[in-house]
């Protein structure tokens, strides 16, 4: 047996982990998987069609049915660029399907008898429920090990539920509070006179209000979502991911604040009927525009400080897409390979 022979052996070996996606998807797994989400999708039928005439009228959630469009496409590239564990059916399908359950039961037993809800709420709930059934069948039919590659595409149809109206109301108040103090500020900076008492600014000529519906709600949340997946596909470090979406927070109430100074020297300084001008009404998506500058310029330090490390090793696995598998990294043979070819010639 020469060494060319043991390569010929050991070969074949390494190219099945390659090959390891496409059997992957010709198991019963997927197939399990394609009949158990189907059916849970069939049951859920009516809450998800008015989970979509909900989000066609809505200014908050409309992103709904891009959500589900992005995680598959997520999927797609995970299942193209690298081979998916293999894996058993794991016992904890069981823990999300009992959520679900309890959700279920607790709107059917509890809430509906309280009186009728609104249809936020509702939709949240079924929702919920909806994912938890699907990632039960995950978990049942593909495994631990496919879920736990495939997890920030699965964890990232999370945006597809709606937020309760008490979750609403309160991130509202929040950023309500919060940008009235970031435009405190400001317009102390720009030195304007003014008194405030609470979230009303007396201001020369006119008196504002920061209302709940100034609080830039639908902006900051759009903003997350660019965050959280621009953050998955672009940096390859975890704490680098954090930082790009937990800077969204400020980001949002400066953006807001910023907002408010400039109605507030449009009417002191042109007219205090700059208060209905299109600028206050329909002015949201300019100043949305405004903040994705400083929010790219993060994003590209964060890379470029990526870069910079990037000759001391990798710290963290690489961007999606990028993934190489694991007998054909930068160009290198594969240590089984090496060792095969090292073996000694034997002679019959």
């Amino acid at each position: 047996m020469t060494s060319g022979t043991a390569q010929r052996r050991v070969g074949p070996a390494c190219r099945s982990l390659g090959a390891g996606r496409g059997h992957g998807l010709q198991s019963g797994g997927w197939r399990g998987f394609a009949v158990c989400g189907a059916l849970v999708t069939l049951a859920f039928a009516w809450p998800l069609w008015d989970l979509g005439r909900f989000a066609l009228r809505s200014d908050l959630f409309s992103h709904v049915f891009v959500i589900p469009l992005i995680s598959g496409y997520l999927i797609w590239k995970r299942l193209d660029s690298a081979s998916l564990p293999q894996s058993t059916r794991s016992a904890w399908a069981f823990v999300p399907a009992a959520f679900s359950l309890f959700l279920l039961a607790l709107y059917w037993t509890v809430l509906r008898s309280r009186g009728p809800l609104p249809q936020v709420d509702v939709l949240s709930l079924m929702t919920a429920a909806y994912l938890g059934l699907m990632l039960a069948c995950a978990l049942g039919c593909l495994g631990t090990g496919i879920v736990r590659a495939l997890c920030f595409p699965i964890t990232f149809l999370a945006f597809m539920i709606p937020w309760p109206t008490a979750m609403i109301d309160a991130v509202e108040i929040g950023l309500q509070h919060a940008s009235a103090e970031a435009a405190a500020v400001l317009l102390a900076m720009s030195g304007t006179p003014f008194v405030r008492d609470g979230k009303v600014f007396d201001l020369p000529g006119i008196t504002l209000q920061v209302a709940q519906e100034c609080s830039g709600i639908r902006s900051s949340y759009v903003l997350s979502i660019t965050a959280v997946l621009g953050g998955y596909v672009l940096l390859r470090t975890g704490w680098r991911r954090w930082v790009l979406a937990l800077a969204v927070i400020p980001l949002g109430i400066v953006r807001n604040g910023f907002r408010i100074l400039t109605i507030s020297m449009l009417c002191v300084h042109v007219s205090p009927e700059m208060i209905d001008s299109p600028i206050h009404r329909r002015g949201g998506p300019v100043f949305f525009v405004l903040s994705l500058i400083p929010f790219f310029l993060l994003l590209l330090w964060l890379r470029k400080t990526e870069r910079r490390r990037k000759a001391e090793g990798p710290d963290a696995s690489p961007p999606i897409g990028q993934q190489q598998p694991p007998c054909s990294r930068s160009g290198e043979t594969p240590y089984s390979m090496r060792a095969a070819a090292s073996l000694p010639t034997c002679h019959s």
